[in-house]
């Protein structure tokens, strides 16, 4: 059975329990980065707002690698309009208590004034939050902060579980325990996502400049790809997303782990070993050196968070577990995409079109054949990631799609095809045509580049002088207006101001509650983080 065939026998199978509502719907919630920036587009110094809560246990505002990088986290949704709607009004409670300060609409950070000058996030004393600055200072002493001042959005998406029972009947794989098929069909997923995931590095990259304060105070061997724009400024001029080039998330310890994802067990033994085995640089810089903390430990990743990938298999963990030990124990629960800028366009950095064709791609990366990944396919997977987000707008670009050399338009249009199927399925399952619609739309960015985020912000940016930083900077404050001048749902608002409070007395219980010195707690978790977990 050929790819095509494999997937519109999984669609005809599934559509008439999809139409009769016995599917069930999917489920998704959205984590959005921002950082605040002065009225010069400048990051700021100034600590986490205590007016947004306690960055350690709010469940909704936090910060990711820096004091000044402000993350939102929904709850999770059925419907993308309601995980979008709570995503506005984290942002106007936001504004309500931002002084001075403008939340930057783009992921390629704002102007910098050096390493030092992105502050690490501080989640006070307790031994949970001193672990989580320092594997912020271990990021510093490994890679720099520059990296780590990056912004982005996290999708995060699970299947229905009525689906899982269905699929494996449909395949005649009852034999199989059904956590071990549903892990086992969700890592097929994001093998096909690692295949074809320059696609939505093409439709939706939107970081083709930055600011040249980025490449930390000098033209280097890093430039060497850029162009001039503004004086301040360099771009790629058929570049989509350098946030995930080498000029954003790097790490060429970490590239030698080679995860492909063809197992569970495999992905999890990686990791373990990962976080096991002792790197000599990294030995250089030390550990504990006369009570100075300067990262978890000397090993390839301090913690499994560490290994960046565009992808990433999750699943809740308990407070005794790491997250492999989670996946180990119960299974993958859902997929984290991870490859997504945000589009500064959008006030929220996503839209509903984009989820559902994100849905819509997901779906058919389940649906359709998935083999194992081969080393040197692995390698192949990385170059047609690099190419596109260097120059995936250049029509003269090749990939390499198994045996053949094809055009990002040609091979683009190939998997809309694909997708299509699988947009009526969806559609059939909400009863509605919002999937279809969005496909539609959204393919006419591969028949006309100039449609794509990254060639818009280019143009914006020629027309409005040529400065990256000025341009985000006014496009930050003519949103934050917008987000001060329209209301808040009166719940969701009483909500929030419960949440402030909450999160600032359990902060201070949780640092209450510590009995052990900080370097046992370490001890402690990664003799537990060594041990496997046997499968429920």
């Amino acid at each position: 059975m050929s790819v095509s065939d494999q997937l519109a026998t999984n669609v005809g199978r599934l559509m008439t329990p999809a139409r009769n509502g016995l599917l069930g719907r999917l489920r998704r919630g959205i984590e959005k980065e921002g950082l605040r920036v002065d009225g010069h587009g400048a990051i700021v110094a100034t600590p986490h707002p205590h007016a947004l809560g306690s960055k350690l246990t709010h469940p909704h505002i936090t910060t990711d690698y820096s004091e000044a990088l402000l993350e939102y986290i929904t709850p999770v949704y059925c419907r993308p309009a309601d995980a979008l709607s709570f995503l506005g009004d984290l942002l106007r409670f936001s504004y309500r208590h931002l002084d001075g300060e403008w939340i930057w609409p783009a992921s390629m950070p704002s102007r910098l004034q050096g390493n030092d000058s992105i502050p690490i996030a501080d989640y006070g004393t307790s031994n949970v939050g001193t672990m989580k600055h320092v594997y912020r200072k271990g990021l510093d002493a490994r890679y720099g902060r520059i990296m780590q001042s990056i912004a982005g959005i996290h999708y995060n998406v699970s299947f229905p579980e009525n689906l899982w029972p269905m699929l494996q009947e449909l395949e005649g794989r009852q034999d199989e325990s059904l956590q071990g098929y549903r892990s086992g069909r969700y890592f097929d997923l994001i093998r096909n996502f690692r295949r074809n995931s320059w696609l939505l590095l093409y439709l939706f990259g939107a970081s083709p400049a930055l600011d040249k304060s980025f490449l930390g105070g000098g033209e280097n061997g890093r430039a060497a790809k850029l162009q001039p724009l503004g004086e301040q400024t360099l771009q790629a001029p058929y570049a989509t997303s350098l946030r995930m080039s080498d000029l954003g998330y790097q790490n060429k310890v970490q590239s030698q782990l080679k995860i492909c994802f063809n197992s569970l067990s495999n992905y999890v033994g990686t990791l373990r070993h990962a976080i096991s085995t002792e790197w000599p640089d990294y030995r250089r810089i030390g550990v504990d050196v006369d009570g100075e903390w300067r990262q978890l430990s000397a090993n390839i990743l301090q913690i499994e968070n560490e290994y960046y990938s565009d992808i990433r298999p999750k699943r809740v963990a308990r407070h005794d577990e790491t997250p492999t030990q989670a996946l180990e124990a119960r299974g993958v629960e859902y997929i984290e995409v991870r490859c997504l800028d945000l589009n500064p366009f959008l006030p929220l950095g996503i839209d509903e079109p984009q989820m559902r064709f994100l849905d819509t791609f997901l779906f058919w990366c389940l649906l359709s054949e998935s083999p194992w990944i081969p080393d040197d396919e692995c390698d192949r997977l990385d170059d047609n990631r690099r190419l596109v987000v260097e120059r995936g707008r250049d029509p003269a670009l090749e990939l390499q799609v198994g045996d053949r050399r094809m055009t990002v338009k040609a091979r683009g249009q190939e998997i809309i095809h694909g997708m299509r199927e699988v947009a009526e399925l969806l559609d059939a399952i909400e009863g509605d045509d919002l999937h279809v619609a969005a496909i539609d739309t959204l393919a006419m960015r591969l028949d006309d580049p100039s449609l794509t985020p990254s060639a818009r912000m280019l143009e914006a940016m020629k027309a409005h002088g040529g400065e990256w930083a000025d341009f985000m900077t006014d496009l930050a404050k003519a949103q934050a207006e917008q987000w001060r001048s329209t209301p808040m749902d009166e719940a969701r608002e009483a909500l929030f101001a419960q949440q402030i409070e909450t999160s600032h007395q359990q902060q201070q219980d949780i640092e209450a509650e510590d009995q052990v010195s900080f370097a046992q707690f370490i001890a402690d978790y990664f003799s537990r983080a060594r041990e496997p977990r046997s499968a429920a």
